[in-house]
């Protein structure tokens, strides 16, 4: 049978949500119990954890105060699905190497970049960057809910924020503050009340005394109106643009695919022009979707700008 050591192991790693550990603990159990001639026992504890890994793990437990200003999600996205300058894909990518050999780091006493700052224009790209991070580590991810936190819970928000920063230790993940400018704009402002001065000196103390393993993304839409005193608090600043010429080619041809007609894009490109990447993804979605209800093979040049001045219209672009 299990050791009394492997059991405890087996708890820590659970309510700690170090799903890894977990797995690996558990496959020690397997062999252990292999060794000891208790073949069936091995077999069905290998069999569940080949199983876990297939299904993901699932059970996440979220305090009941919360359930209604965090959304859990478990993305299996990659960064190799979003069209990225190479600074921006190259600082994502030491986020994922430094959490990845984290214990390596810390014996030298240095801590792995989690505490990170988005910036950039709606549908540039920030929210999808948390995913693929989470869909990346295998961690989930979790998104808290700004506007209902300073709006349902103004008076009491201090109080939650202190429930999700405890809600990181237990719970390991990537935790995405959408809307950061909610919380985060400058003290001195003066349409600011009290109030919110309160939480935002609140968020401060908590995110620099933060000691959990979780990665902690901050989104804003313009990062110019946050507070100076943020800013060191973050271990990293990720500042996001529209997508250039180069950018919207190669989205239409990942978003496309298979599926894109045999024409220059030089036309499209240029119809594209001011879009986010989120606004050219939707009209390829939207492209895509009109070939396949009208029982059409390939998307067309004059298909796809229709579908791209669509979306312009609708922004007044």
């Amino acid at each position: 049978m299990a050791t009394a050591e492997q059991i405890k192991s087996l708890l820590q790693s659970h309510y700690k949500n170090d799903n890894e550990r977990f797995t690996s603990i558990a496959l020690q159990l397997a062999a252990h119990e292999a060794r000891q001639g208790h073949l069936t026992i091995a077999k069905d504890i290998k069999a569940l954890v080949d199983r876990s890994k297939t299904d993901g793990f699932k059970v996440i437990r979220i305090n009941p105060d919360l359930s209604d200003l965090v959304l859990v999600y478990y993305p299996e996205n990659k960064l190799s699905e979003l069209i990225l300058s190479n600074d921006v894909n190259g600082k994502l990518q030491r986020i994922i190497k430094e959490y990845k050999q984290r214990d390596k780091i810390q014996k030298f006493g240095l801590q792995n970049r989690r505490k990170i700052l988005l910036s950039g224009l709606p549908g540039t790209g920030k929210t999808a960057t948390a995913s693929a991070i989470s869909g990346e580590l295998k961690i989930p991810l979790y998104v808290i809910m700004m506007d209902k936190l300073m709006t349902k819970y103004m008076g009491e928000t201090a109080s939650k924020l202190r429930q999700i920063f405890d809600m990181m230790i237990s719970n390991r993940g990537v935790y995405l503050f959408d809307e950061f400018d909610a919380i985060g704009a400058e003290r001195g402002r003066d349409n600011e009340v009290g109030e919110m001065r309160r939480v935002l000196n609140s968020f401060l103390q908590f995110i620099e005394q933060d000691s959990s393993e979780s990665i902690i993304f901050g989104a804003t839409n313009n990062i110019r109106i946050l507070d100076s005193a943020l800013f060191r608090r973050f271990d990293d600043i990720i500042n996001y643009n529209l997508p250039d010429k180069n950018d919207i080619e190669e989205l239409i041809k990942l978003k496309l695919s298979k599926y894109l007609g045999n024409f220059s894009l030089e036309n499209v490109i240029a119809a594209a022009s001011g879009l986010s990447h989120a606004e050219i993804t939707n009209a390829c979605h939207d492209a895509l979707k009109e070939i396949i209800l009208t029982d059409k093979n390939t998307v067309t040049q004059k298909l796809l700008i229709e579908m791209i001045k669509d979306r312009k219209i609708n922004f007044n672009l």
